[in-house]
């Protein structure tokens, strides 16, 4: 083994250990949306009266029964502003503006989550079909699909129905 190669090995095992740590801190967030490494996410349980209560109907049979609002129907598709993409239940921060554009299919979209630990996957094979259901992770609220047939970078569709989701300016 000559020493040039040495070196070389060397530097790239050291940068590659690198790697890992930083690119976790950079996807990592705390229950607040901010970058870091941030205690995990406090599950919010709540009755279906409680729910019913802090929801609109619509809002309700969204989110805790898995509906479907109709397409063009919210007023977020139209939301061009900077700001955050918040939980109607339970206001954690889902997706950025930033990463918010126009799937042309009548629900606001998203290329990613601000951090894939604010939403959870599950498969739904219900209505004869098989697609990845995405809900808040914090309440459990049904937000809508993730497809795999988005924009770069990540190639993701995150088409969520506008109800379930509340916009805050700024940031």
């Amino acid at each position: 083994m000559n020493r040039r190669f040495f070196l070389q090995s060397a530097a790239a095992l050291g940068a590659a250990a690198l790697v890992p740590e930083a690119a976790f801190a950079l996807a990592s967030n705390d229950q607040r949306g901010r970058k870091g490494k941030g205690a995990p996410l406090t599950k919010i349980t709540r009755s279906d009266e409680e729910w019913k209560r802090l929801l609109t109907p619509e809002q309700y049979r969204v989110t805790r029964q898995g509906g479907t609002e109709a397409p063009y129907s919210s007023p977020l598709n139209e939301e061009h502003g900077r700001g955050v993409f918040q939980c109607v239940g339970c206001g954690l921060p889902l997706f950025s503006s930033a990463a918010k554009f126009d799937s042309h299919t009548g629900w606001p979209s998203f290329f990613a989550p601000i951090s894939k630990r604010n939403v959870s996957e599950h498969a739904d094979n219900a209505l004869g079909m098989s697609r990845t259901e995405v809900l808040c992770a914090r309440c459990d609220a049904h937000l809508g699909h993730v497809f795999d047939d988005g924009p770069r970078p990540t190639g993701l569709r995150y088409c969520m129905n506008g109800v379930a989701l509340k916009f805050v300016k700024g940031g």
